[in-house]
């Protein structure tokens, strides 16, 4: 494993010094692939395009974040900002210098990625919709084009993974080998729900037992691991330790902020789907109109944006975990009933008037 840490260094080392110029473009990529954008941006437009995808979307990414930090807890991987820091393989102290950056220093295990597992099964989750779409759309003669399709849209999901996976190692946030690690759990978990139909038509019971089952899972391993007198939370005071500023250390880069997020998110998509208002406006008469979709999608994509100013108070890290888990809940009952259903009974006037 020195190995690899090691010649990882060496990677970030030379991307910091020729790549430095082109920060602006990375961090971007690097927010590509952040988890939170999923809930905020890609899953309100594809829900209201299309309620299938969209819903596979949340369930890929949920139980794809939640591999995610089973394998970080069993794996132990350090992150490359505190690792230099922290190994005796280098002679003498010298410790290679690593630039860092106000999006490094993430607090929990480095391993796998986060951020490329979350991007690779969303995006596979995309991709593979859209050429579902384009497919049925085409006629049989048209292979060629067919073909061009395929070759474009899964050129595009490799160019963006590479470009995340690079971003994440620049900042000095993850070795070269977690980034991979994640981006093939990501298309794995993806791949597995190509094959799960059953998500679509799952009732209220079935997202709450989920909901107990990865909460009690988690919980119950952390707690078996602690009677072991194996602190899973053991990168948190490392992470604080070597970050190069205080400021850039967020409550909700530690593994419980986002297991609590995502059964939020999983949480409140349940309620969502099996509530009345969701069955009167997206399965009622409006539901199925290009225009009702659109303007969903825009009034959604604008208010969720405004959840960014709602900040969630940190001094108490048991309330901030309450808290986040409400607003997370929120989202998707916002995107799927509660603004669906208002542009619902604003039409209906309108529709009325045309009769």
């Amino acid at each position: 494993m020195d190995f690899l840490h090691r010649n990882g260094v060496l990677v970030i080392q030379h991307l910091q010094k020729d790549y430095r110029a082109y920060y602006n473009f990375l961090n971007f990529m690097s927010n590509v692939g952040d988890p939170r954008n999923i809930f905020s941006i890609y899953f309100p437009l594809w829900f209201q395009l299309n309620q299938t995808v969209g819903t596979k979307m949340i369930w890929v990414a949920v139980i794809g974040d939640w591999f995610n930090l089973i394998f970080k807890w069993i794996l132990f991987g350090h992150r490359p900002y505190w690792w230099v820091q922290e190994t005796q393989i280098y002679p003498n102290h010298s410790s290679p210098c690593l630039e860092q950056f106000p999006t490094t220093c993430e607090t929990g295990p480095g391993s796998p990625s986060g951020h490329a597992m979350g991007s690779s099964c969303v995006w596979y989750v995309m991709v593979t919709a859209a050429l579902s779409h384009t497919v049925s759309q085409m006629d049989k003669s048209f292979i060629t084009l067919h073909r061009l399709t395929w070759s474009f849209l899964w050129s595009l999901f490799w160019l963006i993974q590479i470009n995340v996976c690079i971003s994440r190692v620049f900042i000095a946030t993850h070795f070269p080998h977690q980034v991979i690690l994640g981006v093939i759990g990501g298309v794995l978990v993806a791949e597995i729900f190509e094959y799960t139909p059953g998500i679509q038509t799952a009732s209220l019971s079935v997202y709450l037992k989920t909901n107990l089952f990865l909460f009690l899972f988690a919980l119950g391993f952390y707690l078996l691991l602690r009677h072991l007198d194996i602190d899973l939370l053991w990168s948190v005071p490392i992470a604080k330790k070597w970050c190069a500023n205080p400021d850039w250390i967020h409550i909700d880069t530690t593994p419980f902020a986002g297991l609590v997020r995502n059964l939020g998110v999983l949480f409140g998509l349940g309620f969502a789907i099996n509530s009345e208002m969701f069955l009167r406006s997206c399965r009622g008469e409006n539901g199925y109109g290009l225009s009702f979709r659109l303007l969903c999608a825009l009034v959604s994509l604008t208010t969720l944006q405004l959840y960014h100013f709602i900040k969630i108070p940190t001094d108490t890290e048991y309330l901030f975990y309450v808290l986040s888990f409400c607003k997370s809940a929120s989202i998707p009952l916002t995107v799927v009933a509660l603004i669906p259903y208002c542009i619902h009974m604003l039409m209906k006037p309108s529709a009325k008037k045309l009769n």
